[in-house]
C-alpha cells in the first residue's frame, strides 16, 4: 500500500500553479509599484520580515542591487517593537514579506516605516490580516492555507512576486521571460528517488549549503529546511565566505550542497567548489547546468537570476524524503513543546 503524500510534497508541487497565477493576477500590482519608483525615484528599499520570509527579502535584495542599483536595507523588526527607535526613512519604500501578516512586530516595523516617510508594500499570503490592511500597496501572493509546518510554496510564491516587482521596476526583459517561465520550470522538476543528494542527507548530521547572489538566499532556505524538518545541522554561506573561517571544518566526505547559476558569480562558485573538493568536500550541486559533480539537474526559466527559485523546488522534495528516511514526519514541528509563531 502506497502512503498518501506528505502535506509538505503536496504544497511543494503546488508551487508551479500558485505562481503561475499569482503573477497573472497581480500584473496590475507590478505595474503600480513601477509607477511608484517612476514617481517617487527612492534611493533605499528597506525590507522586513523573518524566517522563510526574510530569505524571500534576502532574494529581493540581491536582485534590487543587481538590476535597480538601489541598496536594500534589512530592518530588525525589534528595532520598532522592541527599542521603539524612530526610522528616517525619507523616499524609501518598505516592503514587509510574511505568510500570515499577523506578527505583531512585522506589523509594528510597517508602522513606524510608514511614520519615517516611506511608502509600504506588503508581500502577503492573508491580505485581509493586520499587515495588509495597514499597507498602502499590498501584493498579494495567493499561496492559500498551507498546513505543513515547513513554508514551501508560500516562500516560492513571496520570491516569485518580490522577482515580480523588480522586474516591472527594471524592465528587465530577460527577468521578464524568465518569471514568464518560471510555472513551467517548477511544474517539470523531476527527482529521482534516492538520488545521491539524498541519500547522503539521510545519513550524515551536519553540512554547508553555499550559493552566490539571488542563489545565496536560496542556500539560506535549504539550511533552515534542513534543520527544522530532518534534524540537520545545516550552515548556508556565500561560496566566497566559505573559502575562509568555515572552510576550516570541511574533512574528507564533508557534504556541500552548491546552488549554481549561469549567473556573473558562475565562474568563481566553480573554482570555490574545486578547492572545497580538493580538500575532501564531498560536493554535490542542484543546476540547471551541466557540472562535474554528483547532481540534481533542474529546468532552465530563461533567467540565470530566476533559475535558483526551480532548484529550490527540487531541494524541496528531496528535503522531504530526506526527513521521512531520518524517522520524521515533514508535516509536524520537530519539537512538539515548543510554541512557533507563524510568519
Amino acid at each position: 500500500m502506497t502512503a498518501s503524500p506528505t502535506l509538505m510534497l503536496q504544497e511543494t508541487e503546488q508551487a508551479a500553479s500558485v505562481v503561475a497565477k499569482m503573477l497573472k493576477e497581480q500584473k496590475p500590482v507590478f505595474e503600480e509599484i513601477a509607477g511608484l519608483f517612476a514617481s517617487r525615484k527612492p534611493a533605499l528599499i528597506s525590507t522586513c520580515a523573518r524566517g522563510s520570509s526574510d530569505h524571500a527579502a534576502t532574494f529581493f535584495k540581491y536582485l534590487a542591487e543587481i538590476q535597480l542599483g538601489l541598496p536594500v536595507a534589512a530592518l530588525g523588526p525589534s528595532v520598532a517593537s522592541v527599542y521603539d527607535a524612530p526610522l528616517q526613512l525619507g523616499s524609501a519604500v518598505h516592503f514587509t514579506v510574511s505568510q500570515s501578516g499577523a506578527s505583531p512586530d512585522i506589523v509594528a516595523m510597517q508602522r513606524a516605516a510608514k511614520k519615517g516617510g516611506a511608502v509600504t508594500v506588503a508581500v502577503v499570503n492573508v491580505t485581509d490580516s493586520p499587515l495588509g490592511n495597514e499597507a498602502d500597496i499590498v501584493l498579494g501572493i495567493g499561496a492559500g492555507p498551507e498546513k505543513s509546518v515547513a513554508a514551501t510554496k508560500s516562500f516560492i510564491a513571496s520570491a516569485a512576486a518580490l522577482a515580480g516587482v523588480i522586474a516591472a521596476v527594471s524592465k528587465n526583459n530577460e527577468m521578464q521571460n524568465g518569471l514568464d517561465h518560471l510555472a513551467d520550470a517548477l511544474a517539470a522538476v523531476q527527482v529521482d528517488a534516492g538520488n545521491a543528494l539524498e541519500n547522503t542527507l539521510a545519513e550524515k548530521q551536519s553540512l554547508f549549503i553555499g550559493g552566490r547572489g539571488p542563489s545565496m538566499a536560496i542556500a539560506l532556505e535549504a539550511a533552515l529546511k534542513a534543520k527544522e524538518t530532518s534534524a540537520i545541522h545545516a550552515e548556508a554561506f556565500s561560496l566566497a565566505e566559505l573559502m575562509h573561517g568555515p572552510m576550516r571544518l570541511v574533512e574528507k566526505g564533508f557534504p556541500i550542497v552548491a546552488f549554481v547559476s549561469q549567473d556573473q558569480a558562475y565562474q568563481h562558485n566553480l573554482q570555490a567548489l574545486k578547492h572545497l573538493e580538493s580538500i575532501g568536500g564531498n560536493i554535490l550541486t542542484i543546476s540547471p547546468l551541466d557540472l562535474p559533480w554528483s547532481q540534481i539537474k533542474t529546468p532552465a526559466t530563461g533567467s540565470a537570476l530566476l533559475d535558483p527559485l526551480v532548484s529550490l523546488g527540487a531541494y524541496y522534495r528531496i528535503i522531504e524524503a530526506v526527513t521521512r528516511r531520518r524517522g520524521f514526519n515533514p508535516d509536524k514541528p520537530l519539537n512538539l513543546n515548543k510554541v512557533t509563531e507563524t510568519v
